[in-house]
């Protein structure tokens, strides 16, 4: 296969996976699958009904929460909860009490713009991106990527991604990895907990998939995971950038992913049955599936330290 500019070239190795749908949830947009070890529970969100689920995986038991929609993503954090980016601020959901305390805003109040994907980084801080909706060419992005740090301080690192996705990071947490959907682009950064993002670069153009690159996730073995949503595929990347494996998916638009499980050995991917752009066409649209026979396991996620 052609790659793109520096990247390295590789021979795509065939993989056989398992791939099982869980339950019986059909969400319009299925969005951040996040694993919670102390609870053994995968927690996600339909990001245009603003529904919260987590599923205890050991109880087979799923639990429904409802927020303020569209939501953009959520991490664990201290306790029974998760940290939670709404349309433009940051909030803590309270698993137990069922209630939502607003943290920080942005400053930005657009009807186009919204938070969009999110994750912790290494020191326990969460990022998330926005969305600029229907930007018209010559107009300039609005929003970016955004850091809540532990103390609620809240910090804008990025203002030139236009549709934040997958944001993730190396294992030795030294590269975020953030993809602009539209640009069909996944950059990487060498990332300092405490200070601005350094060294944009590339890190794999998606143009070839004739697909945006959307959510992802790193390996224990430090490959670089992410979904292709218009191409119905998932792509495995070395950390230098060669394209490792792709696997074919059983839906229309599959949305993002996290390893979980007692030994992280499975991927749980979700998926879009309607979303403000795409409409699925198959009977599991929207569904949530497992994936194993990877060919390594997860890293446990970090969690957002607040307080």
């Amino acid at each position: 296969m052609r790659r793109q500019r520096g990247a390295a070239r590789s021979t795509l190795r065939a993989m056989a996976v398992e791939i099982t749908r869980v339950g019986t949830t059909k969400d319009q947009l299925g969005e951040s699958p996040c694993w919670d070890a102390d609870a053994q529970a995968l927690c996600w969100i339909d990001a245009m009904a603003g529904t919260l689920w987590r599923l205890h995986v050991d109880a087979d038991t799923t639990e429904r929460h409802e927020l303020p929609a569209p939501v953009g993503s959520i991490a664990p954090c201290r306790g029974a909860a998760v940290v939670v980016a709404l349309r433009n601020r940051f909030a803590r959901y309270d698993f137990a009490t069922r209630t939502l305390e607003h943290l920080a805003g942005i400053g930005v109040d657009h009807p186009q713009v919204r938070f969009n994907d999110g994750k912790c980084d290494p020191a326990g801080n969460f990022l998330a991106g926005t969305l600029h909706a229907d930007r018209q060419p010559g107009e300039a992005v609005m929003g970016g990527l955004y850091r809540l740090r532990i103390d609620g301080r809240v910090e804008q690192l990025a203002d030139d991604i236009g549709f934040a996705n997958g944001p993730c990071f190396s294992a030795d947490g030294r590269v975020l990895y953030l993809a602009d959907s539209l640009e069909r682009t996944v950059w990487a950064y060498d990332y300092d907990p405490g200070g601005p993002l350094c060294n944009k670069r590339v890190f794999m153009k998606t143009h070839e998939f004739d697909s945006g690159p959307d959510g992802a996730t790193v390996d224990a073995q430090g490959f670089f995971w992410t979904v292709l949503t218009r191409a119905a595929k998932l792509a495995r990347l070395a950390p230098d950038g060669r394209l490792d494996r792709l696997i074919d998916l059983p839906v229309s638009y599959p949305s993002s992913i996290c390893f979980g499980g007692p030994r992280l050995e499975s991927m749980y991917l979700t998926t879009i049955s309607r979303s403000a752009r795409l409409t699925g066409r198959k009977a599991n649209d929207g569904g949530l599936f497992r994936i194993d026979g990877l060919p390594a396991p997860g890293r446990l996620p970090h969690h957002y330290k607040d307080g």
